[in-house]
């Protein structure tokens, strides 16, 4: 550091003889002035005791203001400058260091000139107070120009505006070693225009970058303009002519593109102003990416379908077993297509429990007819954007999925597989099933508008196929412009049958095993059916087929050869490999009992038994209703006992019955959930046969909704419940008569098992269900 007169510094202090030199000062109180020292500058600062010649001539007669001791051997002086003095010699001693010294008084021959660049120099750094460096800039430069503006003393004035300013070490030393006062403000007042004019040049640096900033996007037109002007000329040797060759290279590809008028006006318009942008700008990176969409779409792009007829027949038969009716759809499709070629695409909506081959029943439509084919999961989206797109306004946007699948299938006509259709959902973000209505109308659907597209686009040749487990799920509204195909589950003999003729095949193939290899026999399939799946689809047995091949597979790979007989598979295989059977067939009593009746359910994995089970309590007359039943289930309860009381007579049973007795109905499997009204006919038989002590036939099962005047109503899933009912050995079951009509749904090999029953009334249930004899006293 450079002490100049004039102003206060604090000085750090670390050898012994600096000190010492402050300790001997503050002690010389009776000396005036008192707490005198020298404070001088060393040309190598790492010298530890100089001499004369290795310090600089000139020097600072200082006073020591005030000392605070540190940490021991270290001090901080507070030293003030007072005037220049020159060194003449230095002299050494034990802990000390004296000076002999004389002052150096300022020269001043030309008053007038000094006095007039002193207030030169004052009014330089009121005009640039920025140039005083302070942490707290506004009270502390304010202080600072006070005492810079209130010197009178060229020669301090100088000093003070040096020191203020903080120049560096050479220019402070410069100013100590120059005595004549205005060759001293000439010195100063230079360092000062120095940094001035650097910092003015910083500030023209600074403006120049922030006006460049501001007008990159008239710059950016301009080039545009240059470059537009240079292809007119053919002159692209100067200017940079291929920095729009990305843009040109998007617009051909649009151009090449079947883009439809209003699509082609919106897609001119945006490279146009891609055109115009900053490449890197947010904007044209959005731009870019809608622009891609546009030509990628396959707007003009359409795959011509195979009407080969009998090729179709055979290929949906190869790959899948019965699934008549769906397959009877699909060639009925393939002859209207063949004899009105502009016929839209239908939109099908196959609904069916799990595992009886939905999905991959569209993939083979797609084969069939020779179309691409995307798919789409709808389970669990909740958010309507999902289908029609984000607006293009939004940070992020995308399109909806429908446009997203068109582009994955780069066809405009593809089989498109609406996956789960009834697992939408919706909340506060919309309702994705109402922005499927318009998609899946073909009276609307040539001009979907996806709200990122901003242009309509034409689904009307689109093959849309849905699939669902239960279609009450799906809105009412959606619900209607499907055209529905109901698939039930399979029978033992047609599990069987899938099993060896399309699973057994496949796994063996995807395991590396050929040529039959394990063989199973019906007997193990229907064993793996029965006892170790419970499903309507296939789904579960092709995961105990595969467990069970895997097993051979490891003996093969353990035994380290591929040759050899690999054994057949039997019944007492399936245990050591798959366990224990998982599930106990659904059997019936073993013989007629009392208010004991079997009923039929349906649920989304298939048809299953529900047995109803009534029994008289001492109580008021209520009834109590037991087993997880839901509202719908209960309410038939509650009409059948209605009924049966309000026709006691014509049952043969007693009017009073429930003045000192209550009815408790249960239908076990407590944990299962189970609703509906077809359980009424089997409530109401339960009753009579709990009053009237006749009792039911084992092997009769019944479904059918019940009213108060003793109608039974038609009910659904009859060939589901049929089903069940032929696995548990049923060989009587009852139905509505108004369910006549879907006999012919139930397989042919089944109706040769059970015969069907049909009933109006409950009194046709009655005399079919219960024995006329009633039942000894248990």
């Amino acid at each position: 550091m450079t002490l100049l007169p004039g102003l206060s510094q604090p000085v750090e202090l670390g050898r012994p003889g600096s000190v010492n030199s402050v300790n001997r000062a503050r002690a010389d109180g009776d000396k005036e002035p008192p707490h005198l020292l020298i404070i001088a500058i060393q040309r190598d600062p790492m010298t530890e005791l100089p001499q004369v010649d290795e310090l600089h001539p000139m020097a600072v007669l200082a006073e020591v203001t005030q000392a605070l001791q540190g940490i021991p051997g270290r001090m901080t002086a507070i030293v003030r400058g007072i005037e220049r003095v020159h060194l003449l010699d230095v002299v050494h001693s034990p802990g000390r260091l004296d000076a002999q010294w004389q002052r150096a008084h300022d020269v001043m021959d030309d008053p007038t000139l000094a006095y007039a660049l002193a207030g030169a120099l004052q009014d330089l750094i009121k005009q640039h107070d920025s140039l005083l460096p302070s942490s707290d800039k506004t009270k502390h430069r304010a202080q600072s120009l006070a005492v810079i503006a209130a010197e009178r003393s060229p020669s301090l004035i100088a000093d003070l505006c040096a020191t203020h300013v903080s120049l560096d070490g050479e220019e402070m030393l410069d100013v100590l070693h120059e005595r004549h006062v205005p060759e001293r403000l000439q010195k100063v007042l230079g360092f000062i225009s120095h940094r001035i004019h650097v910092l003015q040049v910083k500030r023209d640096l600074d403006r120049h970058v922030r006006e460049h900033l501001s007008r990159h996007e008239q710059e950016a037109l301009l080039r545009h303009k240059l470059r537009a002007i240079q292809s007119e000329l053919g002159d692209n040797s100067r200017g940079g002519g291929n920095d729009d060759a990305w843009i040109d290279e998007l617009a051909l590809r649009l151009e090449e593109n079947d883009l439809p008028e209003a699509a082609r006006k919106i897609a001119d318009k945006e490279i146009a102003r891609l055109r115009r942008m900053n490449p890197q700008s947010g904007e044209a990176t959005t731009a870019r990416t809608y622009l891609e969409l546009v030509a990628d779409l396959p707007w003009g792009v359409e795959t011509k379908d195979d009407l080969d007829i009998d090729a179709a027949r055979a290929l949906l038969a190869k790959e899948h077993y019965g699934l008549d009716k769906v397959k009877t759809r699909i060639i009925e499709y393939l002859c209207v297509r063949k004899l009105s070629p502009n016929k839209r695409g239908p939109i099908l909506c196959l609904a069916g429990p799990p595992g009886v081959g939905k999905t991959s029943l569209s993939r083979s439509v797609a084969e069939t007819l020779g179309r691409n084919f995307v798919r789409l999961s709808l389970g669990g989206i909740r958010d309507a954007s999902e289908i029609r797109g984000h607006r293009r306004t939004y940070v992020g946007a995308l399109p909806g999925r429908l446009i997203h699948g068109i582009k994955k299938a780069k066809s405009n006509n593809p089989v498109f597989l609406l996956d789960e259709i009834d697992k939408l959902g919706g909340d506060m973000r919309g309702d994705p099933a109402g922005a499927l209505l318009e998609a899946l109308d073909t009276q609307q659907n040539d001009e979907f508008d996806d709200h990122y597209l901003s242009t309509p686009f034409d689904l009307s040749n689109v093959i849309f196929i849905c699939t669902a487990n239960d279609i009450s799920q799906i809105p009412a509204a959606l619900r209607d412009r499907l055209e529905i195909i109901e698939l039930g589950g399979y029978t033992l003999e047609e599990k069987v049958a899938i099993a060896r003729d399309y699973l057994l095949p496949r796994v063996r193939r995807d395991h590396g095993l050929e040529d039959g290899r394990p063989a199973f026999d019906d007997g193990t399939l229907a064993t793996i059916a029965t006892r170790y799946t419970r499903e309507s689809g296939v789904r579960n047995l092709q995961r105990e087929l595969e467990a069970v091949v895997r097993d051979t597979v490891m003996g093969i790979a353990e035994a380290r050869s591929l040759s050899g007989d690999i054994p057949a598979i039997s019944e007492s295989d399936l245990a050591r490999v798959l366990g224990p059977p998982k599930f106990d067939a659904e059997r019936i009593d073993d013989s007629p009992g009392v208010g004991i009746v079997t009923g039929l359910g349906w649920t989304p994995a298939g048809g299953r038994l529900l047995f109803v089970e009534a029994r008289r309590t001492p109580g008021e007359g209520k009834i109590r209703l037991t087993g997880r039943l839901g509202d719908v289930m209960k309410e038939s309860g509650q009409t059948a006992l209605s009924l049966v009381r309000s026709m006691a007579d014509h049952f043969g049973i007693e009017p009073a019955f429930l003045q000192k007795s209550d009815v408790h109905v249960h239908v076990p499997a407590g944990g299962v959930p189970k609703d509906g009204p077809s359980a009424g006919v089997a409530v109401a038989t339960a009753l009579v046969s709990l009053l009237t002590g006749k009792p039911v036939r084992n092997d009769v099962a019944m479904t059918g909704e019940i009213t108060l005047r003793g109608k039974v109503l038609p009910i659904g899933g009859v060939r589901e419940k049929v089903l069940a009912a032929q696995r548990a050995g049923i060989t009587d079951v009852i139905l509505p008569s108004r369910n006549a009509k879907d006999e012919r749904d139930i397989p042919e090999s089944v109706r040769d098992k059970v015969r069907l029953h049909y009933a109006k009334t409950l009194d046709e249930v009655l005399a079919l269900a219960l024995l006329d004899e009633p039942a000894a006293a248990e």
